[in-house]
């Protein structure tokens, strides 16, 4: 199978098919999905033709979807925290979203909050596309998640869990949080490659390969490859970019 695998795509559903199209993704006659890694909306100012495009892909089996840490906000924001416009929903673009797919604006009143999320869990992005995701896929070579697989935690560090893929959904919660190029200097998944997202690339560059800085004139936002790890976020909101990266590996029955 080829995965063509991209991340934290963030609502720019233009830049979305524009890259999978110079990746060669729509004239590939071989067998393939696309991989998104989480992160699909906030940001970005196109959610509806984003959501549209992601339930086409699903209902034509071209897609494996992986939940990321802006998933979980938005199913917060509608449950837990009401649709209240609380500092980080409207700091992470959370509300944006909320309102792009609603149609309906940010209230000030209580009664206005609870149609605003109801409204949300009423819109696919809720009832079909956060359910049909993963917390990671696996293949022969590579294991494929948002941020960072669970770990625990030891004397303020990170210690390898080999249980993680039976992690609680507190555990991955907490993982999808992580930054995984300091992660990996720490916690390896076994003779595996995680590819992840989640992080910009050009933090890895900056701090351990001495190349260009994080966000200056000089920022390298291409994948971040070091032993166990390819992290692919290219901080597309503020970049304008984003990474789309072509791997071929046989796939294992067990998913989570």
């Amino acid at each position: 199978m080829k995965y063509y695998v991209l991340s934290d795509i963030h609502g720019f559903c233009t830049l979305f098919q524009k890259t999978l199209r110079d990746s060669g993704y729509y004239d590939d006659p071989e067998e393939k999905k696309i991989l998104l890694l989480g992160d699909l909306f906030d940001r970005g100012e196109e959610a509806l033709a984003l959501q549209d495009y992601i339930l086409e892909l699903m209902d034509e089996d071209r897609v494996i979807l992986i939940r990321g840490n802006h998933e979980d906000l938005f199913q917060e924001l509608v449950t837990k925290d009401r649709g209240r416009p609380l500092r980080h929903h409207l700091q992470n673009g959370t509300y944006n979203t909320l309102e792009q797919l609603t149609g309906l604006s940010a209230g000030y009143s209580w009664n206005a909050n609870m149609r605003l999320a109801r409204a949300g869990q009423e819109t696919p992005l809720y009832t079909r596309i956060i359910p049909a995701m993963l917390d990671y896929y696996e293949t022969k070579s590579f294991i494929f998640t948002h941020a960072w697989i669970p770990c625990e935690l030891w004397y303020g560090g990170m210690v390898y869990d080999g249980d993680w893929r039976h992690a609680d959904a507190a555990a991955w919660r907490e993982a999808r949080w992580t930054n995984p190029m300091d992660a990996v200097r720490t916690v390896r998944a076994e003779e595996k490659t995680v590819v992840c997202g989640h992080f910009h690339c050009s933090y890895g560059h900056a701090h351990y390969e001495n190349k260009g800085t994080e966000f200056g004139a000089d920022a390298d936002f291409s994948p971040y490859i070091a032993p166990g790890i390819i992290a692919i976020d290219a901080c597309t909101a503020y970049s304008k970019k984003m990474n789309c990266i072509v791997l071929r590996d046989e796939g294992i029955p067990e998913r989570r």
